[in-house]
């Protein structure tokens, strides 16, 4: 029997007995973990339903992956950064396949509580007030002082209080 499941963003083909090395998983050595996201299973090349199916396995310990050395480097600008990373892993022994996950008969009695509970708590829904829209606002910049002003910031702004005021008639000499 075989199994193709899904953990940590990745995908195993797994049988009872194998060991995977999986993204890390919460737990310490010895507990047990159920995989319930089962992608296909079959057993030769007979291909079995998935709907409720789990794999159940043991961590076998927790791990850290080799050192990955990242290194930034840009040329003839003095810049140099080095980084190491150890990727946290998981080692897992799978148990066996074919489990089916428990059934959702022992939350319905909950749900019919809640249900029960809810109407009488229920008042008369509440009409939102129509949302305004506010007008745009005019944002002015104000003008820079003459004393502490740059000719980088006096540069705009004479330019477009020029725009903005009337041509004279050019003087006659």
């Amino acid at each position: 029997m075989f199994a193709i499941v899904r953990t940590g963003g990745k995908q195993y083909r797994v049988a009872p007995g194998d060991k995977i090395v999986v993204e890390k998983l919460a737990g310490n050595a010895g507990d047990s973990v159920d995989l319930t996201d089962v992608l296909l299973a079959g057993e030769g090349s007979d291909l079995k339903s998935t709907a409720g199916l789990i794999v159940a396995a043991e961590i076998v310990a927790q791990a850290k992956a080799d050192k990955v050395t990242v290194f930034k480097k840009r040329r003839r600008h003095n810049y140099r950064r080095k980084a190491g990373h150890r990727q946290q892993h998981t080692i897992l022994k799978i148990v066996s396949i074919g489990g089916k996950k428990a059934e959702k008969k022992a939350e319905a009695p909950k749900a019919e509580k809640a249900e029960t509970a809810a109407p009488a708590k229920e008042a008369a829904p509440k009409k939102a007030a129509p949302k305004k829209e506010a007008a745009p606002k005019a944002e002015a910049k104000p003008a820079p002082s003459k004393a502490g002003a740059s000719t980088k910031d006096a540069a705009p702004a004479k330019a477009a209080a020029k725009k903005a005021a009337p041509k004279a008639a050019p003087k006659k000499k």
